[in-house]
């Protein structure tokens, strides 16, 4: 019997449930790049079980680019629905607005935690709808204004 809420594992699909930061300073937005992939994407990673998401984000900035910053707020979650190795899969993330403390200088190509595949760049918020960046919606949202907290549904399959 299935219990109502409990997420059983099913062998053609699969779930991820996620945090990602959206560090941005300077009008720009930090991201990293990995050499496998041919996309930008948020720094950020899987929620660990007894970890809320916020404490993902805040871990996760800290393993991937050294500093200990905090959250300032919630501004994204995002379900995205997709294949990944032609199976279904469904992702749920949380985008967390950090606060940028005045000594974190993170040079562009920095190397994350993942060096030497994966480094970190900072792209100007009025270019992002030019560059492979993932998740798109960010390209279309106006990061230097977040004013609310919006819920994206993606289904790109």
């Amino acid at each position: 019997m299935r219990e109502t809420g409990v997420f059983m594992p099913r062998p053609e699909a699969s779930f991820t449930y996620r945090a990602a930061a959206l560090i941005i300073k300077d009008d720009k937005l930090l991201v990293a790049k990995s050499s496998d992939y041919p996309c930008y994407y948020t720094v950020g990673g899987a929620v660990e079980i007894n970890e809320t998401s916020g404490e993902a984000a805040v871990r996760e900035v800290y393993e991937e680019t050294g500093y200990a910053l905090e959250v300032d707020r919630l501004a994204f979650v995002q379900e995205r629905f997709m294949r990944v190795n032609g199976l279904k899969h469904h992702e749920v993330v949380f985008f967390y607005l950090i606060i940028c403390t005045p000594d974190m200088n993170i040079a562009e190509n920095s190397f994350t935690d993942q060096a030497p595949k994966e480094t970190l760049h900072w792209l100007p918020l009025s270019e992002l709808r030019e560059v492979n960046l993932v998740p798109e919606f960010l390209k279309v949202k106006s990061l230097s204004d977040i004013t609310s907290l919006e819920h994206i549904v993606t289904k790109e399959y």
